[in-house]
């Protein structure tokens, strides 16, 4: 039984995957890392899901990392803090690779890991009002487990405009840099949607199987090793004096050392 994630499936074989936490913005938690790769596994090997929508409840999409599992990850050992970096980063590859297709509906703001949770998406469709950020350095942090998908989503060029700044930027913003496909009016989401699934219905489950495998063999590797280097990178990132002033500027509220 999920706690933090719904998950279902209509009679067509479309599967709703729903990060279910909205009082918290759906922040990625522990709980919800370990039962979104439990989702994904379960959706891959399911003969009868034909394509996934992933969406959140609530106003928020996904908020990113929750702030008191980064907390925990401050107060932790080494072998500790890289095992919760390497559980985030075989989540994000475990949707990524799922064989299923995966469209996301974004009906509201993306944040941080909200952003790579996009990413890993085949395609993302999301409301004309929803804002979006890498927002990680606010913090003293980096978006390193979420880099390869962020990286393979909108290219090298597009993802320093919004990499390192940690600057919100809207929807049109977001086509422009190739994370959603397009954007469109709330009302008008769930027809996109389903404009988007309809056509899997058609085509041969396996072929589409495949079809998604060689995409990702053709397109920018991203294999264990450059997973294994995103989660050394944040592993580092949480030991620094930076992620810890950083954090606890956070809940101290109060600005960091460096915001001038």
């Amino acid at each position: 039984m999920f706690e933090t994630i719904s998950l279902g499936c209509d009679d067509r074989g479309i599967a709703r995957l729903t990060l279910d936490r909205p009082e918290k913005h759906n922040a990625l938690s522990a709980r919800m890392i370990a039962e979104l790769t439990e989702a994904a596994g379960r959706l891959g090997r399911d003969p009868a899901v034909r394509a996934v929508v992933l969406t959140g409840a609530g106003a928020s999409f996904c908020a990113g990392g929750d702030l008191n599992w980064m907390r925990e990850q401050m107060a932790a050992d080494a072998p500790t803090r890289a095992k919760a970096a390497r559980a985030l980063a075989l989540m994000l590859n475990a949707l990524n690779s799922c064989p299923k297709p995966v469209i996301g509906r974004v009906q509201g703001n993306a944040f941080g890991g909200g952003v790579g949770m996009i990413a890993v998406c085949d395609v993302a469709i999301g409301v004309a009002s929803a804002r979006f950020g890498l927002t990680e350095t606010r913090l003293g942090l980096i978006p390193a487990t979420i880099g390869p998908y962020v990286l393979a989503r909108m290219g090298e060029a597009m993802a320093r405009r919004v990499f390192m700044s940690a600057r919100l930027f809207g929807a049109p913003e977001a086509v422009t840099l190739g994370l959603l496909a397009r954007q469109v009016p709330a009302e008008e989401l769930d027809a996109a949607i389903e404009a988007e699934v309809a056509p899997y219905l058609a085509c041969a489950p396996g072929a589409v199987a495949e079809a998604k495998a060689l995409a990702r063999r053709l397109g920018p590797r991203i294999d264990e090793t450059v997973i294994a280097d995103s989660i050394e990178a944040l592993v580092r990132r949480w030991e620094s004096p930076e992620a810890r002033e950083g954090i606890a500027a956070f809940f101290d509220r109060r600005d960091p050392a460096w915001k001038g």
